[in-house]
């Protein structure tokens, strides 16, 4: 709203310094800054109202230190995320970007999802929440939706032959237009030379068409990865700081490499995939990290407040979709390494234990606990110092990730 506002004064009416609310940095940096006002200055109130209202965890005994005491701490703090980082968005993002609006219908599409799973555990009574059937038919169908607007909408297109562009046209550079724009399902293999992969080769033995045919593959791949990370970032939210640490330090690494896709000069030093328009998602990326550090500020051992299902899954949503918007979704598994980890504890704890209950009459563990953080408090670790360690592996496997824009 702030930016069609700012970009009337600058060109009818001549105000000066109206102008640079062109900028995108400048506008990263306000959204930052509000976000982070938000989510501290009325954090704090929502938690207070959360705690009026009695909308408490009710935490499981699991038999570790400190649990118990995390009883009645208020939940659905995702709320203050959501908050936090759709007003800025709001009031300092082009809302006519098609992927801004794609952001926006997936914070809220995964909110609703999350808020509706805290909602049956708080006030219909039911430790199990929402049937995990219904989450996956959500994500699906958010999947659905991504998928068929970054296949089919005329404005999500990539250039990935930037050499014959002059850089230096100042026209060219505010138009985002060119001549080598198209659409296309490619994506990046990192750590590759000619690094680019597009699903449609998948279907090149089906014949001449087999183009026309790429959303076969390319709606189901987005399916998957949105289910799969929602549903680890889910996981992850387990102990204080833990989920929206780790996260922040990933979106801050997508956000990097929003910045650069979006921008053709630093596209072509860097020799990737130029995608126009992206460059605008730094301002939402921006507001969603200042959120997360604004969040952390409570949910910081021992926490004032927990992000629930609210924030989980939502948190879990935007990262996906950044990742496939940026053609970076094959990164996942290295930049959300810590999301996999804890995915994988659990799938191969309830494997194992059923693999060997049939065979032995007995089920066994690979781990004293899944997911991966409840191994390690386990162990006697404090969970400050897991969350802090985790934290120190999210940052290596950000500059890991980083390094992948070079190291092919």
């Amino acid at each position: 709203m702030l930016y069609y506002l700012f970009d009337y004064l600058d060109k009818h009416l001549n105000v000066p310094g109206a102008g640079v609310f062109q900028y995108i940095t400048f506008r990263s940096g306000m959204a930052v800054i509000l976000s982070l006002l938000i989510s501290t200055v009325f954090g704090k109130k929502i938690i207070n109202f959360l705690r009026k209202q009695q909308i408490g965890e009710t935490v499981r005994e699991l038999g570790l230190e400190g649990q118990a005491q995390k009883a009645g701490t208020p939940t659905m703090g995702g709320l203050i995320i959501i908050m936090a980082t759709l007003i800025p968005v709001i009031l300092l993002a082009k809302l006519d970007n098609i992927y801004v609006m794609l952001l926006i219908v997936t914070t809220l599409w995964m909110g609703t999802i999350g808020f509706i799973d805290d909602y049956i555990k708080i006030f219909k009574k039911d430790k199990e929440g929402l049937k995990g059937r219904f989450k996956v038919v959500g994500q699906v169908g958010l999947g659905l939706i991504v998928g068929y607007i970054l296949y089919f909408h005329p404005a999500v297109t990539v250039r990935t032959d930037t050499s014959k562009v002059n850089i230096y046209s100042t026209e060219q550079m505010a138009s985002n237009a060119g001549p080598h724009e198209e659409k296309s399902t490619a994506t990046t293999i990192p750590f590759f030379k000619n690094n680019e992969f597009d699903y449609a080769e998948i279907l090149a033995w089906t014949g001449d068409n087999y183009r026309n045919y790429a959303w076969l593959i390319f709606i189901p791949v987005v399916i998957f990865i949105i289910t799969a990370v929602s549903n680890g970032a889910n996981l992850t939210d387990g102990i204080d700081g833990l989920a929206a640490g780790t996260s922040a330090i990933a979106v801050l690494t997508l956000g990097i490499f929003a910045f650069v896709s979006g921008n053709i000069i630093f596209s072509n030093y860097l020799n990737i995939m130029y995608i126009p328009n992206s460059g605008e998602m730094t301002v939402f990326i921006s507001a969603f990290v200042g959120a997360l550090i604004g969040f952390l500020w409570y949910n910081t051992y021992p926490a004032s407040v927990f992000m629930g299902d609210t924030g989980s899954l939502t948190i879990g949503g935007i990262i996906a979709v950044l990742a496939i918007a940026v053609r970076k979704e094959l990164l996942i598994p290295v930049l959300c390494g810590i999301f996999l980890a804890e995915n994988l504890s659990v799938v191969l704890q309830v494997g194992y234990f059923k693999y060997t209950k049939k065979k032995y009459g007995e089920g066994r563990r690979i781990f004293l606990m899944s997911p991966l953080h409840h191994h390690y408090q386990k162990k006697g670790y404090h969970e400050s110092k897991i969350v802090a360690r985790f934290w120190i592996v999210g940052i290596l496997l950000a500059i890991f990730s980083l390094v992948s824009l070079k190291l092919r």
